[in-house]
């Protein structure tokens, strides 16, 4: 059996790979790491890889992918498979950093979870933008992962690198899997990550925004046991 270890994305809990592990629980451990130790993507990575298994299969949504793709620089022979979900190995550009910024401060100085929830409209397919569930998930998530955690991921996230000089480095079977209308980390940016690794398979979502897991949860978990299969 395989351990598995999950990477969330921004403002998210565990329970954004809540369907996930209930469908891969039987193919072995599951673990979902903490995104909140550390104030770098490599501080990230290196805490995760202190409690993290010896061997493990890694799967990462959004910026649980710039992690991965993180841990796979600094642990690379740890890895058996990766699959990279709603993704870019691309760093943040100028305006991208500014319009994060500006999201802490409005944050920091009036209603948290309002500024946290205001993106939702353009997180999620066109179609489930008012779907209640979904705002219930991402309010639960948010409020978990609290104010102060935003600010860290935030900075998480500006600081990042640009990865997509190592990603013919990775040499292992790897899923890139994206919603065919993420207007975050669209098709394009899976599609980059695809061809720059070898053997890679690209898998586009129908109907689904960025958040595939909860958005296309069949959909997301047939995928990552198609992958766990691979040889």
């Amino acid at each position: 059996m395989t351990p598995i270890l999950f990477v969330p994305g921004l403002l998210c809990s565990a329970e954004i790979f809540q369907a996930q592990a209930a469908a891969l629980w039987s193919l072995g451990p599951i673990t979902v790491a903490s995104t909140l130790q550390g104030k770098t993507i490599g501080e990230v990575a290196k805490k995760i890889l202190e409690t993290a298994p010896p061997r493990f299969a890694l799967a990462g949504i959004s910026m649980g992918g710039y992690i991965c793709l993180e841990i796979m620089r600094q642990a690379p022979d740890r890895v058996v498979r990766l699959a990279l979900l709603d993704t870019t190995a691309r760093p943040d550009t100028p305006e991208q950093t500014a319009q994060r910024r500006l999201t802490l401060e409005q944050a920091r100085t009036g209603d948290f979870l309002s500024t946290a929830l205001a993106s939702l409209t353009s997180l999620v397919h066109p179609a489930r933008q008012r779907d209640t569930v979904l705002q219930v998930i991402n309010e639960r998530m948010a409020l978990a992962v609290g104010l102060e955690g935003f600010a860290r991921q935030l900075e998480l996230i500006i600081s990042r690198p640009d990865s997509r000089p190592s990603l013919a480095a990775i040499a292992v079977p790897t899923l890139v899997l994206v919603g065919d209308a993420d207007a975050l980390t669209p098709v394009d940016r899976a599609q980059e990550i695809a061809e720059a690794i070898s053997g890679s398979k690209l898998v586009v979502v129908p109907e689904c925004g960025h958040l595939s897991t909860i958005e296309r949860p069949h959909e997301v978990s047939s995928a990552l046991l198609d992958w766990m299969g691979w040889p």
